[in-house]
């Protein structure tokens, strides 16, 4: 596997901002590295927030990262969750794709993208 990094971090990116409100999630980053053409790992980074907000988080990032690739569809292959030094931080695979992959856990990535920031939650 080829280990080409795409990484966006804290860079004046959305991704890196706190929540409004004091109360919610603390969204501190995502890095992305595409493992192969149609292979992509996210790790997500919560402040604050509970381990379906960080996976969350990280699902909202491969959405955009699909967008951002020219692609159109995502499949979610595992997102695994854990915390360390009071951080959330959700690592998750997804594949990416042109078109509607096989599957039961796909996504289609401008409804995802539009569904995260209206909900508050940033994407890549």
């Amino acid at each position: 596997m080829r280990a080409l990094v795409v990484a966006a971090l804290c860079g004046g990116l959305s991704a890196c901002l706190p929540s409004a409100g004091g109360g919610g999630p603390d969204y501190l980053g995502i890095e992305t590295k595409l493992l192969d053409e149609d292979l992509v790992n996210i790790v997500a980074r919560l402040g604050r927030g509970t381990q379906a907000d960080v996976a969350e988080y990280a699902r909202c990032a491969a959405a955009q990262y699909t967008l951002i690739r020219g692609f159109g569809f995502a499949r979610h292959v595992r997102t695994s969750v854990g915390s360390e030094a009071g951080v959330r931080i959700a690592d998750a695979v997804y594949t990416i794709s042109p078109a509607l992959p096989r599957g039961e856990r796909t996504l289609d990535a401008e409804v995802i993208v539009a569904d995260c920031r209206a909900r508050g939650i940033p994407t890549v």
